[in-house]
């Protein structure tokens, strides 16, 4: 294990401490990035991914970690923010001895660094770690785990996504509404169960043939287009984005406004493909509900099993995305700035004002 910098050393995008992990017996090659631990323990899952390099896990894995810490600020949790990649494919590379192995790598940090599930791993696999791990969440129901966390995921995004409706439409809700998902993977096929009980058409969109299936075998009034490019030609009311991250780019910033889409509202951590798409929407008249704030209900299912999980708990809690959204919706609006830039300032005085108490002396 290398560590790069360490706390009180400002790193890579101000991260606080980035870990390089290795263990040649087992395979195992990952990443742990710890953007902040200043409103507590950083929370965020492990990503199994196939990077092409080195250098594109690093970059991702700093972009996912400063992502939840602002995610876990505006959820109101009182935890940090991290990330952890393990470099390859999951199919082929993922073992015991490689999870065992990447949790003793995790335990070594001493509660810095809380790790969950996310692309590529499962509650399953959160099992295996926390074998030789006690910083572990997002575990299976028989281990006293929450179980599988896109279902407040998308319920949270739901949430977001009806907020942006009232500021865009004036009524919270869906209804009538004709709605483009990308993605009906965990997430998206949950988002579709809420929209279609909302009342909203849905058009969906995805690589994967049995994933469109299982949808369509719900809910038979939802359309299937055939590409990417069709979904994005539709006429949408709403895009939501819920694969993976860099969906909205310019040209596709481009082909909403000319088919006039009104929201940009998903499941998808890091959706704009650069800063400067934010502004291309706002001039648009797209309003772009930001990711790491109306995605953050698996985050706030996950971190609720460090209290013991209550899942009534961490609903009401996920529930609150939506007067979040429309506070930053709101404030975006009366400061003239995208709502993305009105949500990093709300974290960051969350994370100056409530981080400073701890210079606070408690005494013993």
């Amino acid at each position: 294990m290398t560590t790069v910098f360490g706390a009180g050393h400002d790193g890579p995008a101000g991260h606080e401490q980035v870990v390089f992990c290795q263990d040649a017996q087992s395979g195992l090659r990952a990443i742990i990035a710890i953007y902040s631990t200043a409103l507590g323990p950083a929370l965020g899952g492990t990503r199994f991914y196939p990077y092409a390099s080195e250098d594109a896990a690093l970059a991702d894995v700093l972009n996912l970690s400063r992502a939840m810490a602002y995610k876990n600020a505006l959820a109101g949790l009182d935890l940090g923010g991290g990330k952890a990649v393990i470099i390859g494919d999951p199919d082929r590379l993922k073992s015991e001895p490689l999870l065992r192995a990447y949790g003793r790598f995790v335990q070594s940090l001493n509660g810095r660094y809380i790790t969950a599930c996310d692309i590529g791993t499962d509650s399953e696999d959160m099992d295996v770690v926390a074998r030789e791990c006690s910083f572990v969440t997002g575990r299976t129901v028989p281990n006293g785990g929450a179980g599988d966390s896109s279902v407040l995921t998308a319920f949270g995004v739901y949430q977001g996504m009806r907020a942006a409706a009232e500021h865009v439409w004036g009524a919270a809700s869906l209804d009538g509404r004709t709605v483009g998902i990308e993605g009906v993977g965990k997430v998206g096929h949950r988002l579709v169960d809420h929209l279609v009980s909302d009342g909203a058409r849905v058009v969906i969109f995805d690589t994967s043939e049995s994933a469109v299936e299982r949808v369509r075998a719900q809910h038979h009034e939802v359309t299937v287009a055939p590409s990417r490019a069709d979904l994005l030609r539709s006429p949408l009311e709403v895009y939501s984005p819920c694969a993976l991250g860099g969906a909205v780019d310019d040209e596709t910033a481009a082909i909403l406004g000319d088919r006039g889409v009104k929201i940009i509202c998903g499941g998808a951590n890091n959706q704009m493909a650069h800063p400067g798409v934010e502004k291309v929407l706002a001039d648009l008249g797209i309003v772009y509900a930001p990711d790491y704030l109306v995605n953050s209900g698996g985050v706030i299912q996950v971190a609720d099993e460090l209290h013991g999980f209550n899942f009534d708990r961490a609903k009401a809690r996920a529930a609150q995305i939506l007067g979040t959204t429309r506070e930053i919706l709101a404030a975006a609006d009366a400061d003239g700035v995208p709502p993305a830039v009105a949500a990093d300032r709300l974290a960051e005085r969350r994370i100056a004002e409530v981080g400073r108490l701890r210079g606070i002396y408690l005494g013993g």
